[in-house]
């Protein structure tokens, strides 16, 4: 038995520059939900889904340290390492998001001296430590890092598993636009790319799934050929269905190629469908980057010539 396994507690759970990224998440999250709870509230849909974040994001954290803390994620049936960079790849971006949707939405500058300037105030400081959040969710994906070569226990530390943790991030962004108004079944080519947007993030969250199961040595190529492939494919997907999207959507035969007047704000058809085009293009930058760093990180003995 080795010296630590005597050990119940993981004291280097804490104890250490990762561990100190979590307690700063917990210590964050806390503030963070007080304050909204408190006085600086939220309302809406915009509102409600930054508390999810903020909520969902603390727990998930406090449940990772106390894991890690009792040792007890040996009893899972995943690969840990995978699972905790992933986690905090996700919690990243969603609070990066809560933490430009609350002050757009909640944080006006015209509140005061006419209304109550504490809640003004509240929310201020809600929205640093919302960034403040982000930032500890970063450093921890950071210090998670991993150099290519080290096994599949490591995948989704390297460029690549974190690039497909964005990818799935940003094609659930663009299905939630899809399903807020763009009206994209009336057309075949706009159904072509949502079809392609769908493929794309289903394969994402295969691969994603894969290696956080650790099941991956159940297939029959190595892991790292398959995600290749596969990103491979989603490029060239993403490329027809950037290019072709704005061209449908925009062409004077099909739709508006200027914004209507009086389409209301928030509510106009026509900003979704430039949303879409721009997270598509996007994530098409995600997908290159993601194929490159792949391609960079194989094997010195799969090279070829070597």
């Amino acid at each position: 038995m080795s010296a630590s396994a005597g050990h119940h507690l993981n004291v280097s759970a804490v104890f250490s520059p990762r561990g100190a990224a979590r307690v700063c998440q917990l210590m964050l999250g806390c503030t963070i939900v007080s304050l909204v709870i408190h006085s600086a509230g939220y309302s809406a849909t915009y509102g409600t889904f930054c508390m999810a974040v903020w909520t969902s994001c603390f727990a998930v954290s406090a449940a990772v340290l106390v894991l890690d803390v009792t040792r007890l994620h040996a009893c899972l049936p995943v690969s840990w390492e995978n699972l905790t960079v992933t986690c905090a790849s996700l919690a990243a971006l969603l609070t990066l998001t809560a933490s430009i949707l609350y002050p757009v939405f909640f944080v006006r500058a015209d509140d005061c001296p006419y209304n109550n300037c504490e809640v003004r105030n509240f929310r201020i400081t809600v929205s640093v430590c919302s960034w403040a959040a982000c930032v500890a969710y970063g450093t921890e994906v950071f210090l998670s890092r991993a150099k290519p070569g080290r096994g599949m226990s490591y995948y989704m530390a390297t460029a690549p598993g974190i690039l497909k943790v964005a990818q799935i991030f940003v094609g659930c962004v663009i299905f939630v636009m899809l399903a807020s108004g763009t009206d994209f079944t009336r057309h075949a080519a706009t159904l072509y790319c949502a079809a392609v947007f769908g493929v794309c993030l289903t394969g994402a969250v295969l691969l994603v799934a894969l290696a956080v199961s650790g099941r991956s040595g159940a297939l029959r190529m190595p892991f790292e050929r398959l995600a290749v492939i596969y990103t491979f494919a989603a490029v060239l997907l993403y490329v027809s269905a950037a290019v072709l999207w704005p061209v449908v959507c925009f062409d004077g035969k099909y739709g508006a190629p200027l914004r209507p007047q009086g389409c209301p704000r928030g509510k106009c058809s026509w900003d979704v469908k430039l949303a879409v085009a721009v997270m598509s293009f996007i994530n098409l930058a995600l997908y290159i980057a993601d194929l490159v760093c792949s391609h960079r990180s194989r094997p010195v003995s799969q090279r070829p010539g070597v």
